[in-house]
């Protein structure tokens, strides 16, 4: 339970939800109880058993509470005997049906308060799972599993909901309508009730032996069914791929060994839910027998309990036994709703790595340089950067090149402050990067990746992530300056146009130019571009080539380059190699040297 208490805390703002819940509850277990024992006075006028009343009862205190009721109901049902017996058996059946009225009347509403609650911590458990998961840091999500994740924020998330109405009637409704009817028992015979309760813990320990392995073959169910929506999701996402390999078989092989799996748990988990019930309401039988057995003694043999009392008090034995039913499911509910709780609590109670410093400035702008000093940094074991060093001053193009794995890409992902370095520092202005907001940090840079990554979205939303409140006038000169009016203008929609899931009705080319637009509609001091123009053709290149220089002249920038050819006016180019700078210069130096870089260039044609 001790994460479903965590989880519980997301209830706190709907607790007059809970009160009033809690509230009708009390009646509905009141009038539950009365609906049973009001049946008394039906079988003793049916019988001519009534105890005859013929003067009203008086008020003795609380210490008479019960003799006081029970004479007033058998005063007010001899006058109608007296006057005709048919009223009498009609007056006390109303009262019957008024009982069971309110009883159900009180059942719904403490349904309909619950409703509120239950739906407003869906809601708020799925919200902070989505906030958590956008603060998380990249480096979070590339060693989990997408489906995973998504069955957590969806699943598990319906699992807690389900499991809040078991916990309100395992705490609330179904105790204290076991409590009344015990009272009410109590009144009615301590003995037999006394016997009853010798049977009722033996009951108990059989039913809770079926419940203990739940919570594990609930969390089994959990994972593998993450592990199948991870496999739906890489599906989806690679569907080219599977069909361009024939590899249909092979993944649809996967897909059906993680179903067979989790067929497999969810018919022991259910199976192992489903004899609660029967086992409860067998054993419940069997009390009943027990009491029918002894109580009948008691009015047969001893004449120690009338007949009408002891059929009421078989109703409210049996009325017992359906709480008692309800809180055994209820209680292997609540052990799934905390085995979901486990898997959301450890999204929630993830720390972020990347977090602000407590101290933290509001950057505004950017005046001097960042520097990059010794750095080192590795995603496992291997470093990817060793002692790495240089500066890119305000107003200048710096450009990376080197092999696939020489650590271009995660300089970019370092400045960023996606991942934080193992050593050394990066600084703005003299000022390292992890001293400066995050949020203010990424508003001084601008981001195209060497993937477009779009949203399935129309183009004018899509671009406005750089601008919230451009104009149409700032978007399309944006559209303009990465070369992608020319498309966009001749679209249906135009700038309303849904580009499709990440943008798959357009082509590379076009997507690409779509991510360098968002990044100069945002217009930042800084400029990071990550292979930004590898995805175009020829002629777009050239295009969005001569746009990005335009935009960079009086911008700093950080380009990572595979095609050279788009470099060569870089105020300065590193050349990389495992990590490490092997050369650094202008295009005709590092071309004179006759170095690593000029391999790189022979490698390449220019045009």
């Amino acid at each position: 339970m001790t994460y479903f208490r965590k989880i519980l805390q997301f209830a706190i703002p709907y607790k007059k939800f809970a009160i009033l819940n809690i509230i009708c509850n009390v009646f509905y277990a009141i009038f539950s109880t009365l609906s049973f024992i009001a049946l008394i006075p039906v079988i003793q006028v049916l019988f001519d058993k009534t105890k005859r009343v013929s003067k009203e009862p008086v008020w003795d205190g609380l210490s008479g509470i019960k003799d006081y009721v029970a004479d007033y109901f058998n005063y007010e049902v001899t006058q109608r005997v007296n006057e005709d017996e048919v009223a009498a058996l009609v007056f006390i059946c109303g009262i019957v049906v008024l009982l069971f009225f309110l009883k159900n009347l009180f059942g719904y509403l403490s349904s309909f308060f619950l409703t509120f609650l239950r739906n407003g911590v869906l809601r708020d458990v799925r919200d902070a799972m989505y906030e958590k998961i956008l603060a998380l840091p990249v480096s979070y999500f590339s060693e989990k599993r997408k489906g995973d994740t998504i069955s957590r924020i969806t699943a598990d998330v319906n699992e807690v909901q389900t499991s809040f109405l078991s916990i309100l009637e395992l705490i609330v409704r179904e105790p204290l309508t076991i409590l009344f009817t015990i009272i009410a028992m109590l009144l009615m015979s301590a003995k037999l009730t006394l016997f009853v309760f010798v049977f009722l813990p033996i009951s108990g320990f059989v039913i809770s032996l079926i419940g203990k392995q739940l919570k594990k073959q609930s969390n089994l169910a959990q994972e593998e069914n993450g592990h199948f929506l991870s496999i739906v999701e890489e599906t989806l996402s690679s569907l080219k791929i599977v069909k361009g390999f024939n590899a249909e078989n092979r993944f649809y092989n996967r897909f059906q060994e993680s179903t067979n799996r989790l067929n497999n748990i969810l018919n022991k988990l259910i199976n192992r839910q489903n004899m609660a019930s029967p086992t409860s309401e067998f054993l419940g039988i069997f009390v009943i027998v027990i009491i029918l057995w002894f109580g009948g003694n008691m009015v047969l043999v001893e004449g120690t309990l009338d007949a009408a009392t002891f059929i009421a008090f078989l109703g409210l034995a049996y009325n017992i036994l359906t709480p008692a039913k309800q809180i055994s499911k209820a209680s292997y509910s609540v052990k799934k709703g905390n085995a979901a709780a486990e898997r959301i609590l450890d999204v929630l109670e993830t720390p972020s790595t990347i977090t602000d410093a407590p101290n933290a400035i509001d950057k505004k702008d950017f005046n001097s340089e960042i520097s990059i000093e010794n750095i080192s940094f590795s995603y496992e074991e291997e470093k990817v950067l060793k002692n790495f060093s240089i500066k890119v001053p305000k107003g200048e193009t710096v450009a990376l090149v080197g092999q696939s794995g020489s650590g271009k890409s995660t300089i970019a992902n370092l400045i960023t402050r996606f991942y934080d370095v193992n050593e050394g520092s990066i600084k703005v202005d003299g000022t390292d990067i992890r001293e400066i907001k995050k949020r203010s940090l990424r508003e001084l840079m601008g981001l195209v990746t060497q993937d477009s990554i779009l949203f399935n979205d129309t183009i004018r939303n899509n671009i406005l992530l750089g601008k919230e409140n451009a104009s149409d006038e700032e978007i399309i000169d944006a559209l303009k300056i990465a070369n992608a009016w020319e498309f966009v203008k001749d679209l249906p929609a135009v700038l309303d146009t849904n580009i499709g899931d990440s943008g798959n009705k357009l082509s590379g080319g076009q997507k690409q130019r779509l991510s360098i637009a968002r990044a100069v509609l945002k217009n930042p001091p800084v400029m990071i571009l990550d292979e930004a123009t590898s995805a175009l053709d020829t002629e777009s290149e050239k295009l969005v080539q001569k746009a990005l220089e335009n935009m960079m002249r009086n911008r700093t920038s950080v380009v990572i380059a595979h095609r050279l050819s788009t470099i060569q006016n870089a105020d300065k180019i590193i050349v990389m190699q495992r990590g490490e700078i092997v050369e650094q210069g202008k295009h005709q130096d590092l071309i004179a040297a006759n170095g690593t870089y000029k391999k790189l260039v022979e490698m390449q044609s220019f045009d």
